[in-house]
């Protein structure tokens, strides 16, 4: 339960979406230090840290799945060339021993279970292969949906939404969602943090030669950030339960989001790269530890930016302090405590 004051939905005099300026204007006049001070209250008695944790789970997995069946898929279409891409780009982007393990695994999802058939006719070795596919993609996209509708619980609490939506209403969001944010994200999360592999392992598999590598290396940074950019606004602007001001107000906490994410996810690379230790604790399993680092890094920014749009918002309305009262310092807010009495 968050413990944080809910955020006044607010409009200008007229009622229309606040602009720009308001935005700028109310920033400048709290202060950015106060302000982020205020929003990391919001944040941690928000509860963000617990459902930063709950949503980099459903993350992690979606993404494994997800691998292994787009390979799979490419396969089963005939596109080897691509399975083989996927399969480099993990193996690039895995840290020190866990290379082999993720090579393996991806493998066999590519090639699915041969059972004894001829290479011209259907048998029960590629039924089995396209079913691990379909598998793969159903259960990677009910994780993603699971993984915003979670999302859509944190927003709630660091808003100070008590509630969630109905059932059906929360997963249907979740599941669009998943659909538009979810798939901007994986392509800025490919360009971003594996475009380098990526377009090693293209160079690999289809000769595009050093031209088109070049024009890749500088193309992949824009769209990329276009691409996070997009995704991280419309999570900010439909996740939560309330009616969100216009996308001027949710600029800065969206910013701050997409550069806190690239600095850790940056962070984190360069760590497991310069470290032997990593990859000699973990082992096979190094790989899998990245992901989940990365995933509730991935939260944390989510949430923490989400935060930033919430209090100043709160500001604008004139709610300077996010926490409930707790005169008497018992842990109950005072409105919670007078309300059970």
């Amino acid at each position: 339960m968050s413990s944080v004051r809910a955020v006044p939905e607010t409009t200008d005099m007229h009622g229309e979406d606040l602009s720009a300026d308001d935005a700028w204007h109310t920033a400048n006049r709290v202060g950015l230090v106060a302000l982020l001070r205020g929003s990391f209250l919001r944040f941690r008695y928000g509860d963000g840290f617990s459902h930063a944790r709950a949503f980099a789970l459903q993350l992690a997995l979606a993404t494994v799945p997800l691998i292994i069946a787009g390979s799979g898929l490419a396969t089963a279409i005939g596109a080897e060339s691509v399975a083989q891409v996927v399969a480099r780009t993990v193996v690039a982007v895995s840290p020190g021993t866990g290379d082999q393990l993720l090579a393996d695994v991806v493998a066999r999802g590519a090639e699915g279970p041969v059972v004894g058939t001829d290479d011209d006719d259907d048998g029960p070795g590629e039924n089995l292969g396209e079913l691990a596919v379909a598998f793969g993609l159903v259960t990677a996209f009910v994780a993603m949906t699971s993984a915003f509708a979670q999302l859509e619980r944190g927003a709630n609490r660091v808003y100070g939404v008590e509630r969630d939506r109905p059932a059906l209403r929360k997963y249907s969001r979740a599941a669009v969602l998943t659909a538009t944010a979810g798939v901007a994200f994986g392509v800025g999360l490919v360009l971003i943090v594996a475009g380098g592999p990526f377009g090693d392992a293209i160079e690999e598999a289809y000769h595009w030669g050093d031209v088109a590598e070049t024009v890749w290396d500088v193309v992949r940074w824009p769209v990329g950030l276009a691409a996070l950019v997009l995704a991280v606004t419309t999570l900010f602007r439909f996740a939560p339960r309330r009616h969100q001001p216009g996308l001027s107000w949710l600029a800065l906490g969206a910013g701050l989001t997409v550069g806190l994410w690239l600095v850790a996810s940056g962070a984190i690379a360069l760590y497991v790269s310069v470290s032997g230790e990593f990859s000699a604790t973990y082992g096979p399993l190094a790989g899998i530890m990245v992901l989940l680092l990365w995933a509730f890094v991935t939260g944390v920014a989510l949430l923490a930016g989400m935060a930033v749009s919430a209090q100043l918002e709160a500001v604008r309305a004139g709610v300077l302090d996010p926490l409930l009262v707790d005169a008497d310092d018992d842990g109950v807010p005072d409105e919670r405590a007078t309300t059970g009495s």
